[in-house]
């Protein structure tokens, strides 16, 4: 049987400190290409990635959600038949521990699901790595996505797997910070197969860029419910 190919999107904003770290704990033998999507760092960022031999493409434009799309017109631009199968989203900051990325993969695998989420509500969360506002929203979030959609889900976390054909019909769009809610949204509303695996999630390097302000907060949370309700 043939390998699936997967390749994996690390949107990063000012994360010279950790992405190295990230980079280096990602299971290269699984891994074909890793794509860092510089989101107008003004640190060393993109040179770090580099030199960790990752693909880096910049996008001036900054968002979350802008740096995740540019990864993927990255990849849509090569040929098809150099498409991959899988395509893994990860933080730039260290949180999430790469090395979990066998699992998270697996139930696409194995067990041919469409999505599959890293879930922190699921597995092991170190002492404040989240802010209890973040863990208010994922829990109100989900909630409303299962009142709604009627589709399970216990977090928005960033680490996931989703298959790449998947990933083009649900149509992306959210720049910001609606982009995990809208790409799990979306999933239910497409109907596509989708389960959690627990991981491990751990203080992050450095400051949010998010729910280390309390403006950052509002806003994230404020998108979130807003694409909620909109795509409902």
């Amino acid at each position: 049987m043939k390998q699936a190919v997967i390749d994996v999107i690390i949107p990063a904003y000012n994360e010279e400190k950790s992405i190295g770290l990230v980079l280096q704990a990602i299971p290269k033998n699984l891994v074909r290409e890793i794509i860092v999507c510089n989101n107008n760092s003004t640190d060393r960022t993109a040179e770090v990635a580099r030199q960790n031999g990752a693909t880096v493409v910049d996008q001036p434009r900054k968002g979350y959600g802008s740096a995740c799309l540019k990864g993927m017109v990255y990849i849509q631009e090569k040929p098809s038949e150099e498409q991959p199968d899988i395509i893994v989203f990860l933080d730039g900051d260290y949180s999430d521990h790469p090395e979990e990325m066998p699992n998270l993969i697996a139930p696409i695998l194995n067990d041919d699901h469409d999505l599959v989420i890293g879930s922190r509500a699921l597995g092991n969360m170190e002492r404040g790595a989240m802010m209890p506002q973040q863990i208010f929203g994922n829990w109100l979030a989900t909630s409303l996505i299962r009142l709604f959609y009627d589709y399970q889900f216990t977090d928005l976390g960033p680490f996931r797997a989703i298959r790449w054909d998947r990933l083009l019909e649900i149509d992306m769009q959210d720049p910001d910070f609606g982009w995990t809610v809208e790409m799990q949204v979306k999933a239910a509303k497409y109907q596509l197969k989708c389960t959690e695996v627990p991981v491990r999630y751990r203080r992050r390097v450095g400051v949010s860029k998010v729910s280390g302000t309390i403006r950052g907060t509002i806003l994230a949370g404020h998108k979130i419910l807003w694409t909620i309700f909109k795509l409902w």
